[in-house]
Order: structure tokens, then sequence, then C-alpha cells
């Protein structure tokens, strides 16, 4: 019996929880892949091959499908990508598709999880639109080298407030709009419980690791020519720049309780996360 989920982005940082947590809870699913291994299988879990620039590699891994988690790869910034993988998925008669997008989405037109909502919204398939606010994990894997080797977070965005979220939690949500009915045809804004400057977050680190880590704050050019410098393209520094911006002028300071309705607890808070995280950062 084919695997009723598709879960793309298994890589990244909510992917991998999502999939972990289908695991563990002994649901099966499809796991979307650009290159299939050869290690040993895993429970519940059936690679196939996906490439949501590559029309050809679609329908192989939708068969069977009926719900889909929906991630869009960091290096895909144009939204025009999605639209042939969303007509495929309508005339597979996927039933229900589950995206990740981004707090605050549905007025900043200028990031491209707006322009994938209003391309999922003009299909027929039922849809569950998840808004989180900036992942704390993205500290530990985008940022970690800077914090971790330079002892500084180097994000252009002033003194702005965001209401960071741990990808634990944001799983655990996808999994149960996945899993259970009545979240069809709805949007949740999921933050943490507080609102907090990046100077704020240095502040948490040095207090938890004992080791001085400061807010570079820089202009948007010192930003850009950072990861210009390290290899990335300039439409991932574009995308990354616009996220910042919106922190920049308080449009991720939104602090809601959609999260702790749908999971029944408190979110993880920033200070659970440097602890929980301090060896991933090297100070053992």
């Amino acid at each position: 019996m084919e695997p009723k989920l598709l879960i793309i982005g298994v890589t990244g940082n909510v992917g991998k929880e999502v999939a972990s947590l289908l695991s563990k809870r002994a649901v099966p699913f499809k796991a979307a892949v650009r290159k299939l291994s050869s290690a040993a299988p895993q429970p519940y879990r059936t690679d196939v091959y996906l490439d949501i620039t590559k029309p050809e590699s679609f329908a192989l891994a939708l068969q069977g499908v009926e719900r889909i988690f929906l991630i869009r790869p960091p290096a895909i910034s144009d939204p025009r990508y999605f639209e042939p993988f969303l007509q495929e998925a309508s005339l597979a008669k996927v039933k229900h598709i589950v995206f990740l997008s981004l707090l605050g989405a549905q007025t900043l037109f200028f990031v491209p999880h707006r322009k994938i909502e209003k391309r999922i919204l003009k299909t027929n398939m039922k849809y569950t639109f998840l808004r989180p606010s900036f992942f704390m994990q993205n500290l530990n894997t985008t940022h970690l080298e800077e914090i971790r080797d330079d002892h500084r977070i180097f994000v252009p965005a002033g003194q702005g407030r965001t209401s960071f979220i741990d990808v634990r939690d944001i799983a655990e949500v996808a999994v149960r709009v996945l899993t259970e009915e009545g979240h069809e045809n709805r949007a949740y804004d999921l933050t943490g419980s507080e609102a907090l400057t990046y100077g704020e977050v240095a502040a948490r680190m040095t207090e938890a690791w004992g080791i001085p880590i400061t807010y570079a704050n820089p202009s948007i050019a010192d930003f850009k020519a950072y990861w210009k410098k390290k290899g990335f393209p300039a439409d991932m520094i574009n995308v990354m720049t616009g996220i910042y911006f919106t922190a920049k002028i308080g449009a991720a300071k939104k602090v809601t309780r959609d999260l702790e309705r749908l999971i029944g607890r408190p979110p993880i808070t920033i200070g659970q996360y440097v602890k929980d995280y301090r060896s991933i950062f090297g100070w053992m």
C-alpha cells in the first residue's frame, strides 16, 4: 500500500523534524529527495526522487499521495517553478497541501512564500498555511560559523524584535495537521512566546554558554557582501535580506497563541534552545 503522505524538504530544519516525528509515531510516508541513497531503509519511510524544477520527476512521487507537506527549497526563489508541480498534484487528486510559509506572508508581497500561497489558492486542493516566525535553528545552521567562529550574530535586523520559534514545535504542528481532520483551508501564525531583538538573543547565548556573543547589525550592503563571498547565489541572498528586513521594520514581532492551542503546551523558549544546542555550537 502506497503511503498517503509526501514530505518535501526532509533534509531541512523543519522537514527533518517532521520526518522524525512521523517515524516515531509509526505513520508511513514518502520522503522526497533529489538523490536516492543506498543506505538501509528507515522504518515507515519510503524515499522517492523528486525535484521541483524537473516535472518528469512528479508522477511517480505523487502516486497514491493524498496529503503533501511542501517546503520551498532555499535555492528556489522564483515561485513559477511551483506551478507545474501544483498542477500535477491537482491532477493526481491530492486532497490537501500543507505549505510552510512565513509569518506575515499575507501582507508581504515581496516574499516568495506569498506568491506560492496565491498559486496554491488557485488550485482545487484544500490547504493549510503554516506561517512561522524565524526559526531558532537557523542560528545553528545558516549562522553557525559566524556564531561559533566569530562569536557574533551577523544579520541586518536593526533593533526589530522577532518572535523566534523552535522547529521542533513547528514539526509537531505539521504532523497534527497532516494526520488529523479539521485543519483544512486555514492559516496558522506560529510564534514563540516572546519577541526578542538579536541583541537580546546574543545576551541569552552569552549567559547560557559563558562565552561573549555580540550582535553585529551590519548594513544590508555588508550583509550581502558577506554571503556573496561565501558563494551564496544572489536570489538566495535577496530572500534572506528581505526576511531580515521584515524583522527590522517590526513585522516579525507578532506573538500568537496558535501554537499553544494546537499542541497543548507553551512554545520552547530561546533559553531552552540555547541549552539544548550548546554542543552543536561547539561548547561542550
